[in-house]
């Protein structure tokens, strides 16, 4: 049986740090009520000459170091962003380009803050049917140019940057001890729409419009629909709570992944929490937070990890994965 399986990853931040402090000078709103609320004491913001296309690039040549390998080696190039360079073409072409990789193909999944949990899912359907060998999956965002920096509830939550994993078709015997992607549970519901969304595009507005967001609706439904595909994982795998090693959640907000965890019987210290540092960048909140945990030992080869988001849409999804 093919299997997806992680052969290197890698990261990509802004130069600028953006403390909560330096917030209280901009809107309404403090440090305490900041940290309270959501876990976040800082965040990146891309300047001038950092686009969601250049972070991906740095992401995929770090993950490309990481694995051992170069571009003549990877198939697919798959990108989730909902902060593309331009409407057309792909964040992900562009950064194919700016590669130097001219075969193969490349496109862009967007869902939102659930788009690499999308993206690693239609990557491994790929790998697996046989139409890619190797696959960059990347997470790239720079949701502070949608923001609307006089929204308090909202510009504080938000940060950019990106982040890559290397997939590659392996074998396995078809157990739940194979290396590689295990299950993955998608699921969205379009009649949350208007509780998290940005207020423009090219066919409605012919501007790029900003976010806006319900929070108290959107933390209602959240634990429910993440608990609700990590559960779906666990049945179609025969997996538990006390199975997995590491959870590495969609870095939304602290309540939430506390609440999450909570739900499911997972402890805090099997928890990868990168809120406090990056807030929530969207579709690179994953691949980032599991950067930091590989690269600091916590995820090692063998484990069993859970990666889990939602958002816009809304949508939600799980991914199972042994590393």
């Amino acid at each position: 049986m093919i299997r997806s399986v992680v052969r290197g990853y890698g990261a990509a931040l802004p130069k600028r740090v953006v403390t909560n402090c330096e917030l209280e000078d901009i809107v309404d709103t403090t440090d305490e009520w900041i940290v309270q609320r959501t876990g976040i004491t800082q965040r990146y913001i891309a300047g001038e000459g950092e686009t969601t296309a250049s972070l991906g690039e740095q992401a995929a040549r770090a993950a490309l170091d990481n694995a051992g390998l170069t571009t003549d080696d990877i198939d697919l190039i798959l990108v989730a962003t909902s902060t593309p360079d331009n409407t057309f073409p792909a964040t992900a072409v562009d950064i194919q380009r700016r590669l130097g990789m001219e075969h193969g193909y490349a496109f862009d999944m967007q869902a939102v803050c659930t788009g690499f949990v999308y993206a690693m899912a239609t990557a491994d359907l790929h790998i697996r049917g046989g139409m890619a060998r190797r696959a960059l999956v990347i997470g790239a965002e720079t949701f502070s140019r949608i923001l609307d920096w006089k929204d308090r509830t909202t510009c504080v939550l938000f940060g950019d940057g990106a982040g890559a994993l290397v997939l590659e078709a392996q074998e396995g015997e078809g157990t739940m001890s194979d290396r590689g992607i295990l299950t993955a549970k998608l699921r969205s519901d379009g009649s949350h729409k208007e509780k998290l969304y940005v207020d423009g595009g090219p066919s409605s507005t012919g501007t790029v419009g900003h976010l806006r967001m319900e929070g108290r609706e959107v933390f209602k439904h959240a634990v429910g629909m993440i608990t609700d595909v990590i559960e779906g994982a666990f049945e179609a795998t025969g997996t538990t709570a006390e199975d997995i090693d590491w959870l590495v959640p969609h870095q939304a907000n602290r309540r939430i992944i506390d609440a999450s965890a909570k739900k499911l019987g997972i402890p805090p210290e099997k928890v990868v929490v990168t809120v406090d540092l990056h807030g929530n960048t969207s579709a690179a909140s994953i691949p980032l937070a599991l950067s930091v945990a590989l690269s600091d030992g916590r995820i090692k080869k063998g484990d069993l990890v859970m990666l889990e988001a939602m958002g816009g849409g809304f949508t939600w999804g799980s991914v199972l994965v042994r590393w």
